[in-house]
This record gives C-alpha cells, structure tokens and sequence, in this order.
C-alpha cells in the first residue's frame, strides 16, 4: 500500500500490477502501538512449547531425511544425476536449515517459549550448528530493534549518505558492479557482518561479533559471548571430526555448500526486509521507536514464506510485537493492516527482481526537502 499522493519513487509495479510503488508516510502515525495491539486477538501473544518445537521437529526431520538420502543413495547415481542430485539437496537442504535458522532467531527474541532458559538452550544450540554465535548476534539483532531506522544507532543495513560514497562507487553503479557487489554481498556478507561489522554501524574500536570485549556488548553481556564462541567451538570441531572420517569434501557437499545457501538467504531477506525505495529513514532530529519500525516491508516469497515461516511476508508485525511466536504473526498482520493503512507496506514483487531493482535504485540515503522534516532521509541513486 503507498502513499497517496506523495512522490514516486519509482515506476515498478506491485502485486496487482497496477499501482506504482510510492513512499510510505513519514509523519507521526495517527494510531499508537496499544491501537494496534487492541486489534490482535489476544491468543496471538501466547507462546506454546508443543506447537513451537513442533515445527523445530519438522525442520530437523526433513533436514535428517535429505541427508540420509544423499548419503545413502546419491554414490549409486550416474554422475550426470549424481550432479543434478546434489545440486537439489543443496537447495532444498539450504531452504530448510534457513527455518531451522528462523526458529533459533526467534528463541533470541523470547518468542519461542515462556522460559527464557529454555529459549536460550534452543536458540544456543540450532544457531552454533549454523555457526552463529547466539548471544552475540541476539544482543546486537536487539538493538537493531530498538533502533529501526535510525541512521545514527540502527546496528545492520545502514545506508550510507551521499558524501560517504567512495570515490569507486561511480564506477560500481552498472549492470556489472552490481551483479559483483551483489555476489560478494550473498556469499561473504554475513560472515564479514559477523567478523568485522561490516554493514553495520560504526563503532569505537574492533567491533567483532565473536570479541567479548567489543564495544557491540557491555559488561554484563560479556560471559555470554565466551558461551557463543565456546557453541561455535564445539560445532567446529564436529566438523573437523566429520572431516577427519568422511573426507573434507563430504563435508562440504552435506554441510558447507547448504550453510552457504543459509547465509545468502539470511542476507537476502534482511536486505529486502529494510531496503526499499518508499522506505523513509531518520536521523536523530526526527527518529523514534514507532516509526522505525513501520520503515520496514513485507515481502512475497511464495512457497518459501511457509519453509522460512513466515519470516518474510510478517516482517512489519515482528517488527512492532517481536515477542510474538511466528505462527501467530500471519493471523496478527491481518488484523493490523486495516489500521496501518497506508503505513504498512507490502512489495510483491518477484525476488529477484526486487533484489536487483534495490540494488540499482538504493544507493545511499539524503533529504529531499530544505524546509521542514530535514532529518527524513529517503533513497537515491544518482552518483
């Protein structure tokens, strides 16, 4: 849904077909959060450990059975199928092990159960097996939260303003700098995130997700982040033992390509989560917590929303009420739209093609106006 009557941003058409994307407002919305969750029925808020670990069951068993077949059956192929084989494990498997990732991320936000301890065993656990450190990257994933859409203090995605672009970036702005830009962003993203803060805001000193003394923590956060890397450790060294029994190549064909898989998709899906031509951002002057969260949009994944539960078409919802369990945020995103109107935005466009007209047309951030609302930033690619 755009904007009535405000700008253009661009001429690429929605789900319809028919209406041309337009920017979301950027006043102060004329409802409240307590508006909003008045109009969610109230069993929507209410966390189940049977049906919550019901779909964590599913993933594993689904993701156990496409690694018995490939073990067991795809050395009895043909190499022409056995490449075609292997080729729909990693997809398929990457797909699944993306859920799986989607339930760990939502024991960080406590929405997995009513235990905090038993969220934390979860989320500990299934993120270290994607080699994630889980209480690192819940604490900075939590301040993204509290900082949507803040230029100064948003922790990932922070678009860069004019007068920060590079001197190169010129000569990226092709069809050939962003096909590179966009396979390094997939591939190497996440763990250059992870590492080095890379795409994230900028910090005093060595910010490094797995470093307990970064500036990312404070002090009481710091023996958490030995548990995290101690989780990663452990995995680690799994791995090497498979290594060791199976060969490096197995590893690589039933783990290492499938966890790749996991990092584009996990890159991707933020990256459409906050990154959009209609989508305002703020400074200081003009930032608060209700309006940066609403600079967010749900996307269409088609038969991928259900594997990735729905972390992709509710993402406004997760975004208000992130306590709120995944298989209640469908029922929740209906309920609210009617009174978000115009600020909720939802872009059907097709993946790919969203993926690449983003790239192309959100290049850095600036104001549009000289008068009022200086501190709204909106994107704009013309180097």
């Amino acid at each position: 849904m755009g904007a009535g009557g405000r700008m253009q941003v661009t001429t690429s058409s929605r789900k319809s077909g028919t209406e041309a994307i337009k920017r979301v407002p950027c006043e102060k919305p004329p409802f409240t959060l307590g508006d909003l969750k008045k109009a969610i029925p109230p069993h929507c808020f209410k966390r189940s450990i049977p049906r919550s670990f019901s779909y964590l069951i599913c993933d594993i068993i689904i993701a156990s059975c496409f690694y018995y077949v490939a073990t067991s059956y795809f050395s009895l192929l043909p190499q022409t199928l056995s490449y075609l084989a292997w080729t729909l494990y990693w997809v398929c498997q990457g797909c699944v092990l993306t859920g799986v990732w989607v339930i760990a991320h939502e024991c960080g936000h406590h929405a997995f159960s009513d235990y905090q301890l038993l969220d934390d065993i979860v989320g500990l656990t299934f993120h270290s097996f994607l080699l994630v450190p889980y209480f690192s990257w819940k604490y900075s994933h939590r301040r993204h939260h509290s900082n949507t859409g803040s230029l100064e203090r948003d922790e990932v995605f922070v678009p860069k303003q004019k007068s920060a672009i590079k001197w190169y970036g010129k000569y990226l702005n092709n069809p050939l700098g962003r096909t590179v830009m966009l396979i390094v962003q997939f591939t190497l993203g996440w763990p250059l995130y992870l590492a080095f803060n890379v795409s994230g805001r900028p910090y005093d000193g060595f910010a490094c997700h797995f470093h307990p003394n970064a500036p990312i923590y404070n002090d009481r956060e710091r023996l958490q982040i030995y548990i995290s890397d101690a989780g990663i450790l452990a995995v680690c060294y799994g791995l090497y033992c498979y290594a060791a029994a199976q060969g490096i190549a197995s590893m690589f064909c039933v783990y290492g390509v499938p966890l790749l898989i996991v990092n584009g998709f996990l890159v991707l899906i933020t990256y459409l989560q906050h990154t959009h031509p209609s989508l305002p951002h703020y400074d200081s002057s003009e930032w608060d917590w209700f309006r940066g969260a609403l600079a967010t949009v749900d996307r269409d994944y088609g038969i991928l929303n259900k594997v990735f539960h729905n972390i992709t078409d509710t993402h406004v919802a997760h975004h208000l009420f992130s306590t709120m369990p995944h298989y209640h945020a469908m029922e929740a995103t209906k309920a609210i739209k009617p009174i978000l109107g115009e600020y909720y935005q939802f872009d059907g466009t097709p993946v790919f093609k969203a993926m690449w007209r983003e790239a192309k047309e959100c290049i850095y951030v600036e104001p549009d106006r000289e008068g009022e609302k200086k501190g709204v930033f909106w994107y704009n690619n013309k180097l």
